[in-house]
């Protein structure tokens, strides 16, 4: 007996009835659940993989000049008045004045407030935003937004242009983004980059876990916990960053526009190459 998989479990009229089943089994938008839900005709496919493509292009022209850029991390649910929002806020103002483009995933929250800063102290803001159906819009403070369909797709845009990653409180999003880095680092896919933990009361238990369940159990090494640099101090997060990139990563490249492809530069002033 031959077992094969239905092409589709849902028919066209009852994915225009019940999107929310879409939303449930997918990561978040129409589009991505029908990515997500199983196999459907190879044309569907096909047509899929150029508007994935085309995202990524897109995603690749927007911060192609965005400059020397850091990546904050965090929850999308602290409000302006919140410890955490007022920590992120100090972050982006100091990366500003240190020359780096603040990156976020242009949400409200610790996004909010790290493009807030950044953009508050003269700096690049940018955004890369993800379509989901109770996301709010995205936050007004930043200089260059993308937007995206597609999870997997911008968390290669999130890693892709930064230097250093700085991640405050989060939940299940931001402890994605933190160990899929990690992950890229441990597995020398990725050039150890500083990871940077801010908010050590919030994340002292699970650095417990890691250092005295996983160590011992032999499913990670210290130097993978060790990668994880835990301060409460903006100043010394940024600090850190400074020191590795102009130590461990001079910033030498410097991508010109072309005209041709009608690109414009959006590049702030880095820091100093060595």
């Amino acid at each position: 007996m031959i077992l094969s998989l239905p092409q589709n479990t849902m028919a066209d009229s009852d994915r225009d009835r019940y999107p929310e089943d879409l939303f449930e089994r997918g990561s978040g938008t129409l589009e991505e659940g029908r990515f997500l839900s199983g196999p459907e005709p190879r044309r569907d496919e096909l047509f899929r993989t150029f508007r994935i493509a085309s995202e990524f292009i897109r995603g690749f022209r927007t911060l192609h000049f965005v400059g020397p850029s850091v990546t904050v991390f965090g929850s999308a649910r602290f409000k302006p008045e919140h410890r955490y929002y007022h920590l992120a806020q100090e972050v982006g103002e100091r990366l500003a004045k240190a020359g780096f483009t603040t990156i976020t995933g242009g949400g409200p929250g610790v996004m909010e407030a790290a493009n807030r800063g950044a953009k508050q102290a003269g700096g690049t803001s940018v955004g890369c935003s993800i379509q989901l159906p109770k996301e709010e819009a995205a936050n007004p403070y930043v200089d260059v937004m993308v937007e995206f369909h597609y999870f997997f797709v911008r968390k290669v845009m999130l890693v892709k242009y930064s230097y250093a990653f700085i991640v405050l409180p989060g939940g299940f999003g931001t402890m994605d983004e933190i160990f899929e880095t990690a992950t890229l680092i441990q597995t020398g896919k990725l050039k150890p980059f500083p990871i940077v933990v801010m908010g050590s009361s919030y994340w002292r238990p699970l650095l417990t876990l890691l250092k005295e369940k996983m160590v011992p159990e032999g499913t990670i090494d210290a130097e993978d916990v060790d990668r994880l640099i835990v301060t409460d101090s903006p100043e010394e997060a940024v600090g850190l960053v400074l020191d590795s990139a102009r130590r461990d990563f001079g910033l030498r490249w410097e991508p010109k526009p072309s005209w041709i492809l009608r690109e414009r530069e959006r590049r702030g002033t880095g820091p100093t190459p060595r």
